[in-house]
């Protein structure tokens, strides 16, 4: 009687095992950024090396926050990406913004500026087009309301004071923190930038509101208009 054949053991299920057991003892930083796409693939595509595709999403996009950040059709320009793994990669950038901003909620956040910054930087930092951001806070410091009240182009968005504080005494706001990003990655402010940031606290006093700060988002870093004492 001849013996059954052992079917041989693919060479990525040992990898993807190893994977798992070094993010298990170790965390995330113990893997190169492939590695942590690699590892993500792993729960979408079943039965295959991932290990070139998620080379090929780096060669692409250079980061996992640049994998992170793309656009669904962007990640299935990549041979590989079909719906489902676009959609596991945009799953987990939205949970990590929404914890982010999650816990931030519970917090003083002019007290714990960082948690903020976390929130501002994982929301806002792989944006396409400008959005003007606006927190609305209780008289704790604690956001009552968090709200995107304009979008606009690659390099602007028409900002409107007028409704930002009808907003504000809607929701009985004391103060404020504006945001915008800059899809260019720079976040020095514009001229632009300055004398709205001008107007904006000249009207808020008008009311008895005050405006924390005004935050500028770049991919690279942020700018603080309170930090640079120009508020």
């Amino acid at each position: 009687m001849t013996p059954k054949k052992t079917r041989e053991v693919p060479d990525y299920v040992n990898h993807r095992k190893r994977l798992k057991e070094r993010f298990a003892r170790n965390g995330i930083t113990a893997n190169q950024d492939y590695e942590v796409l690699e590892l993500i693939l792993c729960f979408a595509i079943a039965r295959k090396d991932v290990k070139p595709l998620a080379k090929a999403l780096i060669r692409k996009f250079k980061t996992v926050q640049g994998v992170l950040d793309a656009p669904r059709d962007d990640l299935k320009t990549v041979n590989g990406i079909g719906d489902h793994c676009a959609t596991l990669f945009k799953l987990i950038k939205a949970s990590a913004t929404l914890y982010l901003k999650q816990k931030t909620l519970e917090t003083d956040i002019i007290s714990s500026p960082s948690a903020l910054l976390n929130y501002l930087r994982a929301s806002m930092s792989g944006l396409k087009d400008e959005h003007f951001k606006v927190l609305y806070l209780n008289s704790k410091n604690e956001i009552i309301a968090d709200e995107t009240v304009q979008e606009g182009t690659v390099d602007e968005t028409p900002v409107y004071p007028r409704k930002i504080l009808a907003r504000a005494l809607e929701v009985n706001a004391v103060s404020l923190i504006c945001v915008h990003n800059h899809p260019s990655g720079h976040p020095a402010p514009s001229h632009h930038d300055r004398k709205l940031t001008t107007t904006l606290v000249d009207a808020a006093q008008t009311f008895g509101i005050r405006i924390h700060d005004h935050i500028i988002i770049g991919k690279n870093g942020y700018f603080s208009f309170k930090e640079e004492h120009l508020i």
